[in-house]
Formats: structure tokens, C-alpha cells, sequence
């Protein structure tokens, strides 16, 4: 496995935690729209532009975060302008899906296991980016449907004020204590709530136990959430001891929600914490109408000079293996994640299966 890598946020001085957006043709949309919504495609071919659907987490609302700088930085080199449309990764997936007879977007970034659900789709085309022979294998796909430009790290947060400790391990947070105190966002709808039951099926060693497991936690859990952002303010605030999250967007919180902290549980008392990649992963739409400026966007993304800003300015990890960052924010996530296990899932698994183990969860919930 790779060596950890995150969503952007300025060198310690990180944007605020995910918002929820207004919805707009089921897809979330910041910066410059594509079109209004239910209207048809109105791209250029020859437009000096692309449009790119991206799941949220790297772009600031301050105008500091990492695409914040790409974008601009980009558009100065080259002339092309970028459109930018967030949403859930699973959105942005449904969104393609449903544009396929009218192809809008030219790249798409989203996690695991949702870039593989797009590239079993049919909606991802090959293409290798300049760099990403430096990517190693376990971060991209190996006929080029789809590399990593930012990683990141599946995690919990633990309220530092109340809880000075964090859990060492899954049973301790059946402890009565945590009743209504603890929030995890829905897996299936939310990418870090899926990471949720993903880590757990490695933990306890399959949907079995697992699912036994997470149907005794359902005592202490709030209920559900479409949004992991939204847990880390509630976190903060100790309205809840124990949320969900992921190592990036915590980390960068934390200077303006400094009573968070991160942790990772193990599966059993003494054992090592464990969690795994859930890397930011580009790939060429099919059929995009700007294919030439997108692939000129996806070398950029992995060039080496951008790669370095993924920490710097970031906050994050860098997909590639060549490149070694020093500056703080690099430093401060290398210590965090210093002792945890990384396992790497079984990605086509989960492709293949995600849907029975969503029902699975729902059926043991009762959610």
C-alpha cells in the first residue's frame, strides 16, 4: 500500500468542515455551473474548458484548498478553464450514468468502491497519466481506467474533552456510556459511512460477525447520516463522543474544532489499529467532449509539482511514490498515522457485492 495521502486544505491553516449544498439535477454544485438544470449540453468541443464531477472534500470554501489552486494554477498555464460540479461520490456516479446518451462531464473524481462501480458502468475510458507510473499498483487500475491523485485514510473521532482517551477497540464503544453519543454516516449513501462496514468485515473476519456486531452498536447510534461532514462540528461540540471520518478532512478541522481527535480502532484488545486507503481516484469520462484538455488536466494533477501541494497545500498524502513531502502538514499526518495497520479491501468484492452488504447492514439495523 501507498503511503497515506488526503483532501486538500491550506498548510495548517485548514478550510471548515464539509457544508451540505443545494441539490441541483440530484448532483451538488459549487463553483461554475454546467448547464441549468434538465437542460441539455451545451459544450463546445472546441471550448477552451472542462468540466469535471468530483466527489467533495478537496475544494475550500475559503478559495485555499487544493483545487482551489489547481484550477486557477491551470488555467494559467493552459488557457483551459475548469467547471467544477461536487457532489457524493455515489452522486457523481448516478449523474454520469444518466447523462451517457449526452456526455457533459470530461473527468470524474470519486472513491473506492465508487470509481470501480463507474468503470463497471461502462463510463470510464483508459487513459495513464503522465506520472502515474509512480503511482503504485494497489492506487490505480491497471488498465488505466482510473489512477489516484490524493489519498486519504478511513477513521473515527473521539470528543478530547470528555473522552481524554480514545477507544482502543470496536467493544469498547458498546459501552453504555456512548448511548446517543455516537453517530456513524449511512453506508451506502455516504463514502465514509461505507468505509464503515468495509472496516468492520475486515476486522471481524466477514459479513457474519461483522453485521452481529454492528447490530449491538445500533443501541448506542444516534441514527443515520447522509453526510460524514456534518458529525465533525456535532464532535466538537460534544454532542457526540464518537463519530466517523476520514484522516484528511479531520485533521484539517482541527484548527478550527481543536477538541477532535482521531483514532482507530482495533478488532480486539492488544491488537494493532487498523484502517485502509480511500484515495481521491481520477479517471477519463467516456465520450468526453473535451478529451485533449482532460487528459492535459489529469498530467497536471500528477505532475510532480502538484503532487507536492497535496500536503503543502492540501493537507493530504501524495499518490506518488517518488515524491517524499517534508513541510508541516506532511510531518503532523506521518505522526497520526504512525503504528496504525493498512490493509487494502478486496475492491472488486466490494464492487461486485456492495448492494447485498448495504441490505445485510440495513436488515441487522433495523435502518
Amino acid at each position: 500500500m501507498s503511503s497515506p495521502s488526503l483532501r486538500s486544505r491550506r498548510s495548517l491553516s485548514p478550510h471548515p468542515f464539509r457544508k451540505p449544498l443545494a441539490a441541483c439535477c440530484g448532483a451538488l454544485v459549487l463553483g461554475a455551473p454546467l448547464t441549468a438544470c434538465g437542460g441539455a449540453s451545451t459544450a463546445d468541443p472546441d471550448a477552451e474548458e472542462i468540466t469535471v464531477y468530483s466527489a467533495d472534500g478537496l475544494k475550500s470554501e475559503k478559495g485555499d484548498g487544493f483545487y482551489d489552486t489547481v484550477f486557477k494554477d491551470f488555467e494559467k498555464k493552459t488557457g483551459i478553464k475548469v467547471h467544477y460540479v461536487e457532489s457524493g461520490s455515489g452522486a457523481a456516479v448516478q449523474r454520469l450514468a444518466r447523462e451517457r446518451a449526452n456526455t457533459k462531464a470530461d473527468v470524474v473524481v470519486t472513491l473506492p468502491p465508487f470509481i470501480q462501480q463507474a468503470d463497471g458502468k461502462g463510463l470510464l475510458d483508459s487513459y495513464r497519466p503522465k506520472g502515474s507510473d509512480q503511482v503504485a499498483a494497489a492506487d490505480k487500475d491497471p488498465s488505466g481506467k482510473w489512477t489516484s491523485i490524493v489519498n486519504n485514510y478511513f477513521c473515527f473521532i473521539h470528543h478530547t474533552k470528555e473522552l481524554k482517551q480514545a477507544p482502543a477497540t470496536w467493544q469498547d464503544l458498546l459501552d453504555p456510556k456512548f448511548k446517543n453519543k455516537l453517530q456513524y454516516s449511512t453506508p451506502g449513501v455516504a463514502g465514509d459511512g461505507t468505509a464503515v462496514l468495509i472496516k468492520a468485515l475486515h476486522d471481524f473476519g466477514g459479513k457474519g460477525p461483522a453485521l452481529s456486531f454492528l447490530k449491538k452498536l445500533q443501541a448506542n447510534n444516534v441514527g443515520p447520516s447522509s453526510s460524514t461532514g456534518q458529525l465533525a462540528p456535532k464532535t466538537d461540540k460534544g454532542e457526540l463522543l464518537v463519530a466517523n471520518g476520514d484522516v484528511q478532512m479531520n485533521y484539517a478541522n482541527m484548527k478550527s474544532m481543536p477538541n477532535q481527535g482521531i483514532f482507530f480502532p482495533a478488532a480486539e484488545p492488544g491488537g494493532r489499529p487498523t484502517t485502509f486507503a480511500l484515495p481521491y481516484a481520477a479517471g477519463l469520462v467516456k465520450n468526453a467532449p473535451h478529451s485533449a484538455h482532460a487528459k492535459k488536466f489529469l498530467d497536471y494533477l500528477l505532475s510532480a509539482p502538484v503532487q507536492r501541494q497535496v500536503s503543502a497545500v492540501g493537507g493530504g498524502f501524495t499518490s506518488r511514490k517518488d515524491l517524499k513531502p517534508t513541510d508541516a502538514n506532511a510531518t503532523a499526518l506521518a505522526k497520526i498515522m504512525n503504528g496504525v495497520e493498512i490493509f487494502r479491501p478486496d475492491w472488486n468484492d466490494i464492487d461486485r457485492n456492495l448492494d447485498s452488504y448495504v441490505d445485510a447492514w440495513r436488515t441487522a439495523t433495523g435502518s
